[in-house]
């Protein structure tokens, strides 16, 4: 038999997809690499000591309070002492209330003056982990040897294998769920297909492969960060009793029905769809036309297809659940709307963009696939769009909350990429229907006669009459190799159709778009939404709101002894809450620089009966002293009070009181 060479446009395209591979997989690093850590829903939003505060006496616990519920153990708050060693008795304290998140843990008694450090890690109700560090000095800041962490939790090696672990996950669910709706809605024909049979059981396999590794990384994922933990069984029998766990092996068990649901599809549906089809043939109902219309199916397969639409959507609906209710969804304003609307997004985008790339599939690998197999496809992505259009809308607006949260914040801004994508897709998708129209609209015999006026196959259009050999090997030979001619007759009739080959380059650019989306999609779930990080930018702007310019005030003074009269003027630069710089100089009563054995200055806020906290500049020259790093913990009404010596016996102190923050 004389071999096909495959056309010039094929091998173009053949030697084309590795490098489109390898493009996809560097975007797809490139998003995960610039994801990082997760930054998840929960945001600290008090604690008691706050950040950088100095407080007069030992507190007997510390505080901190959330802006949504949080899951945290014994010893998710640490205190240590300059030294770093732990200070609190290690025992959590439930303080929450209503709509109050409070957690604390009690500290021990008789603590000596110095700066102590705060280290807590915790994890979201949206499945994320969350951690952070501050500092509260007692009587007075001082030196330690506490650094705080710079890394978050849920980074690093063990966060970028987790993130493309639900990657895979989402990916599998797609092309799963998808691929199946392609089956049951628009070609049942394809259930007996074995590319569209091994693209949906690996698809089963890669999201149960996912799941099983997002459940054995939880522990260093939330936790320490080493791969080593991973085998902690005591922390995988933690990780079951939480929401997160508990939804993964929901997932796993509801994959064991998808399984089921597979089996019965590519086995008896499979059987009785190619029966009830060459029963149909046998009778010659499509007679003419039996090459091009999907064979219509006996009752006994539509009660089973019944069966299995409707078992399918119930265990699609279930995974998807598991997502809906341990992820965003389920938390923040509204989840009782927010948890099915989100069922309905996965839905529909798996229908879409999983029937899609069975229908990439297809067109590439399945000989003959039925025309209205393809326009019902185009009817049943167009549903899927508008559904996806109407639950997306919906679920932005839950998550952005205002336009400026929609361009002010990483989330806002993945969100306008993906709806770019999604723009750029149904554009591609448009033109795609387009070929569709075209594809129905061409003659049955058109393919066929262009490719022998080609010349691309043999002239032999018919089978003729043969004379089958007595050898039974020679007879299975000759028709191995009928059967291969006759494939290869068909394989070039439908490449030489401009509208089918057409149709599949847009499908492709259609599947190359939903891989990068899909991407996009996967780090926003992973990313802190609008609205709360909006808040939580609100607060911490009105927590150091810097004033226009610093801080100048000009005290005389008197120490009565012998060039004892003069001004002081001092400086506090920017004059907020946090870090400030401290300057003072010194002037004799013709404005000279006045040098001064020792000046002092001290803050104290009676409001909050903080105070005074003593500061002992050092002299920067000749009537000019300066610190840098003072510290000022709360906004309010601040006493500042500078000693002015000018002899061993000569000292006075004077006064003024100056607005911060």
């Amino acid at each position: 038999m004389t071999a096909i060479a495959p056309s010039p446009a094929r091998a173009r395209a053949a030697a084309l997809l590795p490098r489109l591979a390898l493009v996809l997989a560097a975007l797809l690093a490139a998003l995960f690499t610039a994801a990082g850590p997760a930054a998840a829903h929960a945001a600290l939003t008090a604690s008691d000591p706050q950040d950088g505060a100095v407080v007069a006496t030992a507190p007997a616990q510390v505080t901190l309070s959330f802006s949504e519920q949080v899951a945290m153990g014994d010893d998710s708050i640490r205190v240590m002492d300059p030294q770093g060693k732990r200070v609190d008795t290690g025992e959590l304290r439930d303080m929450c209330s209503g709509n109050t998140i409070r957690y604390g843990t009690a500290l021990h008694s008789g603590l000596p003056d110095g700066t102590y450090t705060v280290a807590w890690q915790a994890i979201s109700a949206d499945s994320h982990p969350v951690s952070g560090a501050f500092t509260f000095s007692i009587g007075a800041p001082s030196a330690t040897t506490v650094a705080l962490p710079t890394a978050q939790v849920g980074g690093g090696p063990v966060g970028i294998a987790y993130a493309i672990a639900r990657y895979a996950a989402y990916a599998g669910f797609t092309v799963l769920v998808g691929g199946a709706a392609f089956i049951l809605l628009c070609w049942r024909r394809g259930s007996a297909q074995r590319p569209l049979q091994k693209l949906i059981v690996r698809a089963w396999v890669t999201l149960t492969a996912a799941t099983l590794v997002m459940l054995v990384l939880r522990t260093p994922y939330t936790g320490s960060g080493k791969f080593a933990d991973a085998l902690d069984l005591d922390g995988l029998k933690a990780v079951l009793e939480t929401k997160t766990g508990a939804s993964l092996v929901s997932r796993l068990l509801l994959l064991g029905a998808a399984a089921l649901f597979i089996a019965v599809l590519f086995g008896a549906y499979a059987r009785r769809t190619e029966e009830a089809g060459e029963r149909a043939k046998r009778k010659g109902k499509e007679k003419g036309r039996g090459a091009n219309r999907e064979p219509g199916a006996n009752a006994e397969a539509d009660d089973l297809l019944f069966g299995l639409g409707i078992g399918g959507t119930v265990v699609a609906g279930g995974i998807a659940a598991t997502w809906a209710l341990s992820e965003h969804a389920s938390t923040g304003i509204q989840p009782g709307i927010a948890m099915p609307a989100d069922i309905l997004h996965l839905l529909a985008v798996a229908t879409w963009l999983g029937g899609l790339t069975a229908l990439l599939v297809a067109l590439h690998k399945v000989p003959g696939i039925e025309r209205e197999a393809v326009r019902r496809f185009s009817r049943v992505a167009f549903v899927s769009v508008l559904v996806l259009a109407v639950t997306g809308v919906y679920q932005s607006w839950r998550q952005i909350g205002s336009w400026s949260a929609l361009t002010g914040t990483s989330y806002g801004q993945l969100l306008l990429v993906k709806v770019g994508l999604v723009a750029v897709l149904v554009g591609i998708a448009y033109v795609s229907r387009s070929w569709t129209a075209r594809l129905t609209d061409a003659p049955a015999g058109k393919p066929a006669k262009i490719a022998r006026q080609r010349g691309d196959v043999s002239r032999e259009t018919s089978p003729a009459s043969v004379t089958v050999p007595d050898d039974p090997k020679r007879a299975a030979q000759l028709a191995r190799q009928r059967a291969a001619r006759e494939s290869a007759r068909e394989k070039q009739a439908r490449d030489a159709d401009p509208a089918r080959a057409g149709l599949r380059r847009s499908v492709l650019a259609e599947a190359g778009v939903a891989i990068t989306l899909l991407a996009v999609t996967t780090v926003l779930t992973s990313t802190e939404p609008g609205r709360t990080a909006e808040q939580a930018s609100g607060r911490d702007t009105a927590a150091t709101a810097v004033p226009n310019r610093a801080i100048k005030i000009t005290l005389p003074f008197d120490t009565g002894g012998q060039n004892g009269k003069g001004s002081v003027r001092v400086e506090v630069d920017p004059g907020r809450v946090g870090a400030n710089s401290l300057h003072v100089w010194v002037d004799d009563p013709q404005g000279q620089p006045l040098d001064i054995p020792e000046i002092k200055v001290a803050f104290t806020l009676p409001a909050k009966d903080i105070g005074p906290l003593p500061l002992l500049p050092e002299r920067a020259a000749p009537g000019h002293w300066s610190a840098s790093g003072v510290q000022l913990p709360l906004a309010g009404e601040w006493r500042i009070d500078v000693t002015v010596r000018t002899s061993d016996i000569d000292q006075t102190t004077v006064q003024k009181n100056v607005k911060i923050g």
